[in-house]
C-alpha cells in the first residue's frame, strides 16, 4: 500500500443540512448532491487540494454499503485537520464554522507543542482542528 488518502467520507445524519454547512456556511466548493437516481446513492464531494476529496454520505447508507452496524456517534474516534498560515487565519476560520452552525468545543489558543489551534464538532460532530504550526509551511 502506497501512503496516500484520497477520499475522506463522512457519514452524516441530513445530507441537505450538511452540504449547507459545508458549501455555504464554510464555502467549500462542490456539484451538490448528486447520484440521487440511485437507492442509497445520494452523495456529495468536496474537492480539497491536490487529489484529496471529502465525500457526505448519509450514516445509514454507509454503514449498509460497507455492511457494518450503525452505532452511536463518537467525536473522539477522528479528528480531520486542516492546517492554515497563521494564528489569525485559525481565528478566521473558526468564526466562520461558528457562524455556519459548528459547536466550539476547545477555542483557538497556545498549544503546548508551539502552534496555535482549536476544534469544533460540524452539524454530525465531526470533529475538525484548524491549526497553525510555525515549523511547517502552508501551501495555498
Amino acid at each position: 500500500m502506497k501512503p496516500r488518502i484520497n477520499v475522506i467520507t463522512l457519514g452524516v445524519g441530513d445530507l441537505g443540512k450538511s452540504v449547507n454547512f459545508y458549501r455555504d456556511g464554510m464555502g467549500l466548493p462542490t456539484q451538490g448532491i448528486t447520484g440521487t437516481q440511485f437507492e442509497d446513492g445520494a452523495v456529495v464531494f468536496f474537492h480539497m487540494n491536490d487529489n484529496l476529496i471529502l465525500a457526505l454520505y448519509p450514516r445509514t447508507a454507509l454503514a449498509k454499503d460497507a455492511k457494518v452496524s450503525l452505532g452511536p456517534r463518537s467525536p473522539a474516534e477522528l479528528s480531520i485537520g486542516h492546517l492554515v498560515g497563521s494564528k489569525g487565519e485559525v481565528d478566521t476560520i473558526m468564526n466562520q464554522a461558528e457562524k455556519a452552525g459548528a459547536t466550539i468545543t476547545d477555542p483557538a489558543h497556545d498549544r503546548f507543542w508551539g502552534g496555535y489551534s482549536g476544534y469544533f464538532q460540524d452539524l454530525d460532530g465531526h470533529l475538525w482542528e484548524i491549526a497553525w504550526n510555525p515549523q511547517w509551511d502552508v501551501e495555498d
